[in-house]
C-alpha cells in the first residue's frame, strides 16, 4: 500500500536528496518548510549549502514539466512530490499544542492529512519523517505515525568496523606463526573476508596464555607480524594491544589515511600527536604537522571575541594544546606557545581555515571528526596533497552537530567506505588509559 510521507525541515537540511528516498509513495513538503529553508540559505556552513541545494532541486523539478509543485510532480521512483499549501488548519492541533511554532505547523499538516485519510474507504498511512525526537514524540501524542530519517545511516553501530578481531584457535596455529613469521588468511577457515591492515589477535582455545598479534597485509591474503617495535614514541608507550595497533598504523608510511575511534580517555589524540611529532621532527618524513578540529558548530565564524585569530581559536583548540604541553613536558603557562613559535613546523588550526586548501607533504590530524558531515569530510580528505598523511580521530557516540548521529556522521562514513582500501587503516580503541575515574565516567555516564 502506498503511503504519504510528510517531511520535516531537518530531513532536507540533512540530506537534500531525501525527496528521492521514498520509492513510489507521495512526498509532502509543508509550505512552512520552504520558509525555514529560505532562512538558512545564506548561511556559510553545511546547512546553508544544503538549503541552497534543495532550493535548486525544487526549482529544477518545477521547470521540468507542466505540473506545478502545489499540484504534485512525478518523481523518477514512481512517487510524487507536492509542496502543500492546504491542510494548514490549526484548529485540530490547537486543542493540544496551542502555539503556532514551525514544528507545530508541520504537525498540523500531517494531522490534517491523517484525519482526511481516515475518512476514506481505502485510507493511505500518513507518516511524519523528522530528525527531531520531540517532533516525533508530539506526533505520537497526536496519533500520527512518525519515523526518523534512516536512509542516510551508513551502518548500525554494533556492526561498525573496529579494525581488529580476536580469534580462539588451536595452539599449533600460533606455533606455526612464530615459526614461519606469517600465516595465510585461508588457514583460519573464516566464513568472512578480512580487510587490508586489519589486526588479528590469536588466543589459545585450550585456555593457556599463548597468543599472537598479527596484521593483515595490503592484499588481504596474508597475516604478518607487526613491523614496529613497542618502543616509546616521543615518550609515549602503548599501554594495551589496541594502542599498539594504533601506533603501527600511525607510523606506517604506506598508509596515508588512518581513522581512529574510541571513547574519551583512550589516548587517540595523544598517540597521534606523538606519532606526528616523531615523523615531522625526528624522521623529517613530512614538512609540517597540521592539527585541526571543528569549531562546533562546523563552519561558523569564531565570533566577536577580542584579539587576533590565534587568541580567538585558543579556547576551541585548548585540548590540543593540553596534549602538546604533556608531550613537551612544559612547566609554565605560555611555554608551549614559545616552543611552537620556535619550531615553526607545527600548526594548530580550525577547520574553518583549512577548507579549500591543497595540503602536500604534511602530517594532518583532524580531531573531533565525528562532528563532520559526509560532505564536509569529503571536502577535507580531498584536500590532501601528494606525500601527506591524514588521521581522523573522534568518538561517534559524542556528537555536538544537531543533525548527525553515531551512524550518519562523516567519521563513520570514512571508516566504512575505506575499510577495503589498501591505503587506509582503522582501529577502535576500547580501553581508557587517562585514569580509572575517566574510564568509569566514559562507561557509566
Amino acid at each position: 500500500m502506498k503511503k504519504i510521507f510528510v517531511l520535516d525541515t531537518n530531513v532536507l537540511l540533512q540530506d537534500p536528496n531525501a525527496i528521492y528516498a521514498f520509492e513510489d509513495n507521495e512526498v509532502i513538503i509543508p509550505a512552512i518548510v520552504l520558509e525555514e529553508i529560505d532562512s538558512k540559505k545564506r548561511n556559510a556552513d553545511e546547512l546553508g549549502r544544503n538549503a541552497r541545494q534543495i532550493s535548486r532541486m525544487l526549482d529544477g523539478l518545477r521547470n521540468q514539466g507542466k505540473e506545478r509543485l502545489f499540484e504534485g510532480i512525478p518523481l523518477p521512483s514512481g512517487g510524487s512530490l507536492k509542496v502543500e499549501l492546504n491542510h494548514r488548519s490549526f484548529a485540530k492541533l490547537q486543542e493540544v499544542f496551542m502555539e503556532a511554532t514551525s514544528d507545530n505547523r508541520i504537525l498540523a499538516v500531517a494531522l490534517n492529512y491523517h484525519l482526511e485519510e481516515k475518512d476514506k474507504p481505502d485510507p493511505r498511512p500518513v507518516v511524519l519523517v523528522s530528525k527531531d525526537l520531540l517532533v516525533r514524540i508530539k506526533a505520537d501524542v497526536l496519533g500520527i505515525n512518525a519515523q526518523d530519517y534512516l536512509t542516510d545511516r551508513i551502518v548500525n553501530m554494533p556492526d561498525m568496523y573496529t579494525g581488529h578481531i580476536t580469534l580462539h584457535v588451536h595452539p599449533a596455529l600460533i606455533d606455526e606463526f612464530y615459526t614461519y613469521r606469517y600465516l595465510s588468511v585461508g588457514s583460519l577457515n573464516l566464513a568472512y573476508p578480512l580487510h587490508p591492515h586489519e589486526f588479528v589477535i590469536l588466543r589459545d582455545e585450550m585456555g593457556t596464555s599463548k597468543s599472537a598479534l598479527l596484521k593483515v597485509n595490503a592484499d588481504g591474503k596474508k597475516l604478518e607480524p607487526l613491523y614496529l617495535s613497542n618502543d616509546p614514541v616521543w615518550g609515549i608507550a602503548a599501554r594495551n594491544a589496541q594502542q599498539r595497533m594504533a601506533l603501527e598504523l600511525l607510523l606506517s608510511d604506506d598508509i596515508p589515511l588512518v581513522t581512529m575511534t574510541g571513547k574519551a580517555g583512550t589516548g587517540k589524540t595523544l598517540l597521534t600527536l606523538a606519532a606526528g611529532l616523531m615523523k615531522v621532527e625526528d624522521d623529517h618524513k613530512y614538512k609540517k604537522l597540521l592539527i585541526a578540529r571543528p569549531v562546533v558548530p562546523m563552519g561558523k565564524d569564531i565570533g566577536y571575541l577580542p584579539g587576533e585569530k590565534e587568541e580567538k581559536l585558543r579556547p576551541w583548540m585548548q585540548p590540543i594544546y593540553d596534549n602538546l604541553e604533556f608531550l613537551f613536558d612544559t612547566k609554565k603557562s605560555g611555554d608551549i606557545d614559545k616552543i611552537l613559535a620556535g619550531l615553526g613546523s607545527i600548526q594548530v588550526e580550525a577547520l574553518t581555515y583549512i577548507r579549500g586548501r591543497s595540503i602536500p607533504g604534511q602530517f594532518i590530524i583532524i580531531d573531533e571528526a565525528q562532528n563532520l558531515s559526509k560532505h564536509e569530510v569529503k571536502t577535507i580528505v580531498s584536500r590532501v596533497g601528494e606525500g601527506s598523511k591524514i588521521v581522523l580521530l573522534g568518538d561517534p557516540e559524542q556528537i555536538d552537530h544537531p543533525y548527525l548521529d553515531a551512524s550518519s556522521n562523516g567519521l563513520t562514513y570514512v571508516v566504512e567506505r575505506f575499510k577495503d582500501q589498501t591505503i587506509s587503516g582503522h582501529i577502535t580503541l576500547e580501553r581508557g588509559e587517562r585514569s580509572h575515574l575517566a574510564q568509569l565516567a566514559a562507561d557509566l555516564l
